[in-house]
């Protein structure tokens, strides 16, 4: 279980970096692309994952993460920055029933009565958990953030389940090129802002995107180590990570950076503990 706190604690620290990034004016797209260089290179050297032989059948999906993983962490960032860690860390976690409802109609995975009432009280957790009103001087729209979030990790969370059960490519390896894929498409994307934009490549910002990537390499490092002790419980692992998640992270966004939130709002967090306690028990 030591595995499982540490990866938790990694990921909050990801929303706590990205929350501090506006104080200390760090460009999160900068950062962002960083993140991915030295989460590549770090799965490289502890798993010495290769770039193996791809198939035309699973190369677009390659494709399709690279294109979404830096683009929702630019979303997740502005998520974080205008709706705060305690709802974004919520809407992030419970888009894991997105590749539950794939399981049924992608993948053919038998339907189950206890599995829907947790889809349905994810849902509702979602509802509550978004900040419809906004308060005094707040962005309008921001409940658009976190609800991006929710739908863009679900796409995620489909597209390597995908790779998974579609691949004999060991899942380091996918990892590794999609980090690539990832960083290469940042890297071309931030060289349009600098030719055509006059963006200022700073010291400062690659420092915070290898921090950002350390971490996030992190949370996926002990994660899988965690599924590794745990090889015959991996139900254990998925409710223990999430719910972790969402208690630290609520936790961190209440009492640390004095995050307001409605009554509806927490009782969008308590919905979102027990969803995945059904979830868990539906596996």
């Amino acid at each position: 279980m030591i595995y499982i706190l540490i990866s938790v604690c990694f990921s909050v620290l990801v929303s706590v970096l990205l929350k501090l990034a506006k104080r200390y004016e760090i460009d999160n797209k900068q950062a962002i692309a960083w993140n991915y260089s030295i989460a590549g290179f770090l799965t490289w050297v502890i798993y010495r994952s290769e770039i193996p032989n791809l198939t035309e059948s699973i190369f677009p999906v390659y494709i399709a993460l690279g294109l979404l993983l830096p683009s929702l962490f630019v979303i997740l960032a502005l998520s974080i920055r205008y709706t705060g860690i305690v709802r974004t860390d919520i809407a992030q976690r419970l888009s894991l029933f997105i590749p539950v409802l794939s399981a049924f109609f992608l993948f053919g995975e038998e339907q189950s009565a206890i599995k829907i009432i947790g889809i349905g009280i994810a849902f509702l957790a979602i509802i509550f958990s978004i900040p419809w009103q906004k308060d005094q001087g707040e962005k309008s729209g921001v409940w658009l953030y976190p609800l991006l979030v929710f739908i863009g990790m679900g796409i995620i969370d489909t597209l390597f389940k995908q790779i998974a059960k579609t691949s004999d490519i060991p899942f380091t390896s996918s990892l590794f090129i999609v980090f690539i894929i990832a960083f290469s498409i940042s890297i071309f994307y931030l060289l349009y802002l600098y030719f055509f934009n006059k963006l200022r490549f700073t010291l400062i910002n690659l420092i915070c995107g290898w921090i950002l990537g350390i971490a996030n390499f992190g949370n996926i490092l002990f994660y899988l180590k965690a599924h590794q002790d745990l090889a015959n419980q991996p139900s254990i692992v998925f409710s223990s990570m999430n719910i972790g998640v969402i208690l630290l992270g609520s936790a961190v966004g209440i009492f640390v950076f004095k995050e307001r939130l409605s009554r509806l709002n927490y009782a969008g967090i308590l919905l979102a503990l027990i969803s995945i306690i059904v979830l868990y028990f539906a596996q």
